[in-house]
């Protein structure tokens, strides 16, 4: 389903409006993630704060796992300017850039409740923002350009955490933190720009009649196509598929300042080369998308994720080296690039474009469960076992979602858009089907 028209080439596709659009919307949603996780508890490390409440920070992205419950009201209100989509994307751009700004008012060894509730905000907003973003993808791409759609929005996000995760901690050896997040907050208006310039999908089904049923018919036609047993696979299989990445992006920074690296090594590396290799990696994702089908591609880039972190278990058992932080950090942003681009495809091809605010809101949920809450005791375990033990045990998190991939992505199979958003009727047709 991801394979182009022989009459329409790949350039042709990846130079749309709509792709250009993508990669900025994709760079708006990836910037508060990381001034709310991981470059936050790098600050929050520097200042001294205790390494579990370090940990703890990624239970304040407790929307992102939550967005489900509002995402309807993305579905069936369209706000009064730029359409159903975009509007939203509005306002929720300009209420991050503003409370991203206001991040520089705190300080963590003396309000860190209050630091913590901007947090929460930056949190719940930057989740509705996402609720857009991925709305606005499913619907304005036709089938053919979902892998190219998904790669460029993939590296849009990561070139954002590559900024704010990387220049954001050269900056700050240089300046206070709070002028740090005044200027990430400026980024935002890149986004609002993006905004303005996407064109609105044009559907074939209006918007739903009621918010009962913008609550109602999404879960009901997800679970009619899934079917009983395989819709809560599906959603398992979601929440299991990244924790391997998952534990490693929550510490990856409390680690290296704790073995001696500086921000400034850390900040520069991920800066320079780390986007090179997620540019890569969204591409060559793409690719594998194009050429092999999603499922077929989930496997592969599964056993890549598990593997990605013995770089980091190398770090952690050789004295330090610059060398070996430079291969890990160039692992780590390619085979995220990679992972990312194939699963974000994976779970569009689960939407129906009629509800695909909360459809794609519901499974984006629960992989945010285990970046967010399971990944949470990230910090308790590298406290109880050390670093290299940690490693260890992040690459053995990835096995369960192995043995679940024969049942949820065979390789005999793919997994189409939902026939339901051509009738807006609940469709009979299910999610899987011969490839």
């Amino acid at each position: 389903m991801n394979q182009p028209h022989a009459s329409r080439s790949v350039f042709s596709v990846f130079g749309q409006r709509k792709m250009a659009a993508l990669l900025v919307l994709g760079f708006s949603s990836g910037m508060p993630l990381f001034l709310t996780s991981k470059t936050l508890q790098a600050w929050m490390t520097v200042e001294g704060v205790d390494l579990a409440t370090v940990g703890r920070v990624s239970w304040l992205a407790l929307p992102y796992t939550l967005k489900f419950l509002w995402a309807p009201i993305l579905d069936r209100y369209i706000p009064p300017f730029l359409g159903r989509r975009r509007g939203w994307l509005l306002i929720t751009q300009v209420l991050l850039g503003l409370l991203i700004a206001a991040m520089s008012l705190h300080d963590p060894k003396q309000a860190l409740f209050i630091l913590f509730v901007n947090t929460l905000l930056i949190a719940f907003f930057s989740a509705t923002q996402d609720i857009a973003v991925d709305a606005y993808s499913v619907d304005v791409l036709e089938d053919r350009e979902m892998g190219a759609g998904a790669s460029l929005k993939v590296m849009g996000y990561r070139i954002a955490l590559i900024l704010t995760g990387g220049l954001a901690l050269v900056m700050a050896d240089r300046m206070p933190w709070g002028t740090v997040y005044i200027i990430m907050a400026a980024f935002m208006l890149l986004g609002i720009l993006g905004t303005f310039l996407a064109p609105e999908p044009v559907l074939r089904e209006g918007p739903p009649a009621s918010l009962a049923d913008a609550v109602v018919k999404p879960f009901m036609e997800f679970y009619h196509r899934a079917g009983p047993t395989m819709g809560p696979l599906l959603l398992l299989f979601i929440i299991l598929y990244s924790m391997a990445d998952r534990f490693v992006q929550n510490m990856a920074n409390p680690f290296l300042l704790d073995v001696g690296y500086t921000l400034t090594e850390v900040g520069a590396i991920t800066q320079a080369l780390g986007l090179a290799a997620t540019i890569a990696g969204v591409l060559v994702g793409g690719a594998f998308i194009a050429k092999l089908g999603i499922n077929r591609s989930l496997w592969i880039l599964a056993v890549i994720q598990m593997g990605s972190n013995l770089a980091y278990y190398l770090l952690a058992v050789r004295p330090k080296d610059l060398s070996l932080l430079t291969g890990a950090i160039l692992v780590e942003n390619f085979s995220g690039g990679l992972v990312t681009a194939g699963f974000v495809a994976f779970m569009m091809s689960l939407c129906s474009r009629q509800f695909s605010a909360t459809q794609f809101a519901l499974l984006s949920s629960f992989m945010a469960f285990a970046r967010d809450f399971v990944a949470g005791f990230a910090g308790d375990i590298a406290k109880a076992t050390g670093w290299p033990q940690f490693f260890l045990i992040s690459i053995a998190a990835g096995i369960p979602a192995l043995l679940m991939l024969p049942i949820v992505a065979p390789l005999t199979r793919e997994n189409p858009r939902g026939a339901a958003e051509h009738t807006g009727e609940v469709a009979d047709e299910p999610l899987t089907r011969p490839a």
